[in-house]
């Protein structure tokens, strides 16, 4: 069974860079074919696929966000991990990590064989 969890502070500050760390277990990151994405939902709001990091290690980004975000892995700890840069209060989401075998910017649930429970991200002053 794959598990996925998200863990990263839940408070930022507006123009901070906040750091999302997804861990994995019962897979590993670089089995074949397989994506691994970063996804969020602001309160209100639908899924917002951010973007991925594929076995290979090369990765993929949503254009809206690609100039304020980072996608890397440790393949030693099976970790993928999101940054985001500059964030404001149009940042608060519920972000989620995923798996899946197909790259697709709009979120459709059913394209992800595996998802993380989803961490709370609050940006405030």
């Amino acid at each position: 069974q794959v598990q996925l969890q998200e863990s990263g502070p839940g408070l930022v500050k507006p123009s901070q860079t906040v750091s999302l760390t997804c861990t994995v277990s019962g897979a590993s990151i670089t089995t074949n074919y397989y994506y691994w994405s970063w996804i969020r939902q602001p309160p209100g709001k639908g899924l917002e696929w951010m973007g991925a990091i594929d076995y290979r290690g090369s990765t993929y980004y949503n254009p809206s966000l690609k100039s304020r975000t980072s996608i890397s892995r440790d393949t030693s700890k099976n970790q993928f991990t999101l940054q985001l840069n500059s964030v404001t209060p149009e940042d608060t989401a519920v972000y989620y990590c995923a798996r899946g075998r197909t790259l697709n910017i709009v979120v459709v649930r059913k394209e992800y064989d595996d998802w993380g429970q989803g961490t709370q991200v609050t940006v405030s002053s």
